[in-house]
């Protein structure tokens, strides 16, 4: 079993930049599917990006292509969600998690708030 840590969330204006990080112990993390979920206030959990184990594929959430960039290194256990031009709507706790997610992998997730 995968248990996650996510990191690097907090306040920024709106158009700046965060880069969220996963860090994931146990030994099946390298052939495991792996997403970004986020839940925003007084909403469910919705999918935000996902990356395969493998040969390199990403998708994203119509709500953040072209702004979001997921990523991994599987040497260092840890995912990554570099987020650029956040906007107010991206305000939400964010999650990682693995590929469908399961239920036992949710961590505690990290803030993300985008004001002026």
């Amino acid at each position: 079993q995968v248990q996650l840590v996510e990191s690097g969330g907090g306040l920024v204006q709106p158009g700046g930049s965060l880069r969220l990080s996963c860090a994931a112990s146990g030994r099946t993390f390298s052939s495991s599917d792996m997403g970004w979920f986020r839940q925003a206030p007084g909403k469910e959990r919705e999918f935000v990006a996902f990356i395969r184990w493998g040969p390199a594929y990403t998708h994203y959430a119509d709500s953040v292509k072209g702004r979001f960039t997921i990523s991994r290194d599987n040497a260092k256990n840890t995912m990554y969600l570099q987020m650029n031009d956040l906007k107010p709507e991206d305000t939400a706790v964010y999650y990682c998690n693995n590929y469908p997610p399961t239920g036992a992998a949710w961590g505690q997730g990290t803030q993300v708030s985008v004001s002026s």
